[in-house]
């Protein structure tokens, strides 16, 4: 055995005074016994400052809070009353110079002869340990803060992204649509909000996107909600989120629309299928940008600009009592209207250009542009259903055609064109396309003369459109 080893076997005192963790000896009266270098340095009291005196006074005495920690409650001194061991996590010592820092501390009883004689604590600094923990937990906090805004973001941007929106239209040279370019150039640098009228298919929504791109709001989300694509029951979870449990099947907490949209802009489409309720909170949104979720009571305060649109005449249903007038003024102070294609068919030359660049890019074209003697054909059109009804039959016209510059395969009109009577949408032209080259094949879909060699398509594409589009062979019975 070593003479260090020896030694300090022969002198308990010197290893209790070489070791980290601050160490007091009680005598069963309470008072100080034994104080060591390590806790004198964890404490500012000294040895000469406690020795013969209850150390409860000098640094057990009050709670973190201040509130008063009676000697009778302190856990080791009911050590020394029942000789029972103890192990404390959650208190504070109390430093010379008035300061208080976290503690971690153990009450063990002294026995001698079988008799109990005093107690022994033994305790060590863990403020950093606990700042450590409280530093985690708020990350953490947050880190799930953000998790959940992802989410919901991520969730808005998938459905976003599957939007059939195409970013064009908004092009031309009639004095019309210039003056309407100039309203959004004066309104879109102010927080105003802005009101956007047009009939279906005019492109008001890309006027809404325009306004914040051309916006200080620019580099914060453009948020839009269709508000005729929720019931009334969903439109208000849909607007101002919900907690979790709020309604069956809300599983989880999410954010609506309008906390989505913080720092940037909200655009309600459709703003006229906005039921009566709802627009009673819209209404409060708007002049106090507070509002709370759905099975909440917390109040939140939103800093977002409002784009409304609507084909509909606003003033008239506020005559018959289907929308609010204080909405309708709140809504309505910068109004933008966006004209219909019949009035500006001189654009009718550029929009087909826009709108062949982007058919390009979506279906992997080489299109030049359209015939002269077709584009003559378009400015002759009335447009019912203006540039949406354009990009329709453009698009239809793509898919179809050989050759790289366009021309009109049936006449313009909406009895005729897309196959059914007043029908404009290309699902139609497509249903209508696949049925007469089935039919010229005797509705043969494989094979070296079925249908799906015809049109270049896979077997298995033009079975999966044929059910898609619900095309079925009728079957004549004699």
């Amino acid at each position: 055995m070593s003479n260090v080893v020896k030694r300090f076997l022969n002198d308990p005192e010197l290893l209790l005074n070489s070791v980290g963790e601050g160490i007091y000896g009680f005598d069963l009266s309470g008072n100080a016994v034994f104080v060591n270098p390590a806790a004198e340095r964890m404490t500012g009291w000294t040895e000469d400052d406690l020795l013969g005196k209850k150390i409860h006074q000098y640094h057990h005495h009050s709670h973190a809070d201040g509130s008063p920690y009676p000697a009778d409650e302190c856990q080791i001194y009911c050590t020394m009353f029942d000789g029972k061991h103890r192990h404390i996590t959650d208190e504070v010592f109390w430093r010379k110079d008035g300061s208080c820092f976290a503690v971690e501390y153990t009450s063990t009883p002294v026995y001698k002869d079988g008799a109990l004689i005093g107690a022994v604590a033994i305790f060590r600094d863990v403020s950093q340990q606990h700042d450590t923990e409280r530093a985690l937990r708020d990350a953490l906090a947050q880190v799930q803060c953000l998790s959940e805004q992802l989410k919901d973001e991520n969730s808005y941007l998938l459905s976003e992204l599957n939007a059939d929106w195409q970013d064009s239209g908004l092009v031309g040279h009639s004095h019309i649509f210039q003056t309407m370019l100039e309203q959004i150039k004066l309104v879109s640098t102010t927080d105003s909000t802005v009101l956007i009228l047009g009939e279906n298919g005019t492109g008001k929504e890309l006027v809404a996107r325009n306004l914040h791109r051309l916006s200080n709001r620019q580099a914060m989300p453009f948020v839009k909600v269709n508000c005729a694509a929720f019931t009334p029951s969903l439109l208000e979870s849909e607007l101002f989120g919900h907690e979790k449990g709020a309604f069956t099947g809300a599983n989880e907490k999410r954010k609506g629309r309008f906390e989505l949209a913080d720092k940037g802009t909200l655009f309600l489409d459709e703003i006229g299928e906005l039921p009566l309720e709802a627009q009673s909170k819209l209404l409060r949104v708007l002049q106090e940008r507070e509002f709370e979720r759905v099975g909440g009571s917390q109040t939140l305060h939103v800093d977002l600009r409002v784009i409304a649109a609507t084909n509909r005449d606003l003033w008239a249903m506020v005559e018959s009592g289907a929308f609010r007038m204080d909405l309708y003024y709140r809504l309505n102070v910068f109004p933008i209207k966006v004209p219909a294609l019949r009035e500006r068919k001189e654009d009718i030359p550029v929009l087909c250009a826009n709108l062949i660049s982007q058919l390009n890019k979506r279906l992997g074209k080489q299109l030049k542009g359209v015939a002269q003697d077709s584009v003559k054909k378009l400015q002759a059109y009335d447009w019912p259903g203006n540039i949406r009804e354009l990009q329709n039959i453009l698009e239809r016209e793509a898919i179809l055609g050989t050759h790289r510059l366009l021309h009109l395969s049936q006449p313009l009109s909406g009895d005729n064109y897309g196959g059914q009577k007043g029908s404009y949408l290309l699902s139609d032209a497509e249903r209508s396309h696949i049925e007469s080259v089935l039919q010229a094949s005797h509705w043969r879909v494989a094979g070296e003369h079925g249908a799906a060699k015809k049109l270049g398509l896979p077997e298995s594409t033009l079975r999966s459109k044929m059910k898609k589009l619900g095309i079925v062979r009728k079957v004549i019975v004699s």
